[in-house]
């Protein structure tokens, strides 16, 4: 506080100057120290709050994330959704199946069935087993032969035979087996005392016998993919139950007839799989003696 007498004779303030020094405004040092100490303290002031800010800032966000950079890792406050276990994908089907050289010896019946397929009257009901063991779907297999004889170059095409795949358990006149290379030979001996050689199918008295190999791996002189070489196998073999016998190359460039031994050479033939052509008629050739 100031006395009367001292506000009386105080010298003006800033904003009432009463004195020049050389053409230029003069300003008390009293008075103008004071506005630089208020600059500091508040300069100052400010410096500390916001020390004090940025420490709390840290501590708070549990120190620096990425040392790297040195930067602080921002805080968020929006909500986070737990991420959901994920389900665990079941294990694919082999793409590779195994080809053991023998089985079980034992058989499954596919439980799957199918309409009659083919409009000729003489009717052939057939089941289709699968060695027990093999990385084979049953009604997989039993399906996809089905299909191989409903094809329009299948044996319907003769106008005499027809189809038709049954499920285990109803009656049937044949039997499609397929089986291990030991099996199939122990089959194919017991049956018409053939030999097989781990290597050959062959059609029995009650069915035909598909040597896993074959099914699985096709021929080396047959260039098609392997739902070709399983039409033949099926073609090949049940041509025999229908009472066809071996054939053999008509000529060089012909179709090879599908009663011919293909894996055994193809003599200038194309390798096919179908009893019939495109236009509907039979591939043939010089029968075998």
């Amino acid at each position: 506080m100031h006395s009367a007498r001292e506000r009386e004779s105080a010298p003006p303030t800033g904003r009432a100057v009463a004195s020049h020094r050389g053409g230029r405004q003069y300003r008390s040092p009293h008075r103008r120290g004071r506005p630089r100490r208020r600059r500091r303290r508040y300069l100052v002031g400010m410096l500390v709050a916001a020390g004090l800010l940025g420490s709390a800032a840290f501590f708070l966000d549990g120190g620096r994330s990425d040392a790297s950079s040195g930067a602080p890792r921002p805080r968020s406050t929006a909500h986070i959704t737990p991420t959901p276990t994920p389900t665990p994908t079941p294990t694919p089907t082999p793409t590779r199946i195994d080809v053991p050289s023998t089985g079980t010896g034992t058989f499954v019946t596919a439980r799957a069935s199918g309409a009659k397929v083919g409009h000729g009257s003489h009717l052939l009901r057939y089941v289709v087993q699968v060695e027990t063991g093999l990385d084979i779907s049953p009604a997989q297999a039993a399906n996809e032969i089905a299909d191989i004889l409903a094809a329009p170059r299948g044996w319907t095409q003769n106008g005499v035979s027809s189809f038709q795949l049954v499920s285990a358990g109803e009656p049937y006149d044949l039997k499609v087996k397929i089986a291990t290379p030991g099996t199939a030979d122990a089959l194919c001996w017991a049956g018409i005392h053939q030999d097989t050689q781990g290597e050959y199918n062959c059609e029995i008295r009650n069915g035909v016998v598909v040597n896993l190999k074959r099914w699985v791996k096709g021929s080396p002189t047959f260039n098609g993919p392997i739902r070709d070489y399983r039409a033949l196998i099926i073609n090949h073999e049940m041509g025999h139950f229908l009472g066809h016998t071996h054939m053999t190359c008509a000529g060089p460039g012909q179709l090879a007839p599908v009663m011919m031994q293909q894996i055994k050479g193809l003599h200038g033939c194309i390798a096919n799989a179908w009893p019939y052509d495109r236009s509907g008629h039979f591939v043939s050739g010089p029968h075998m003696p």
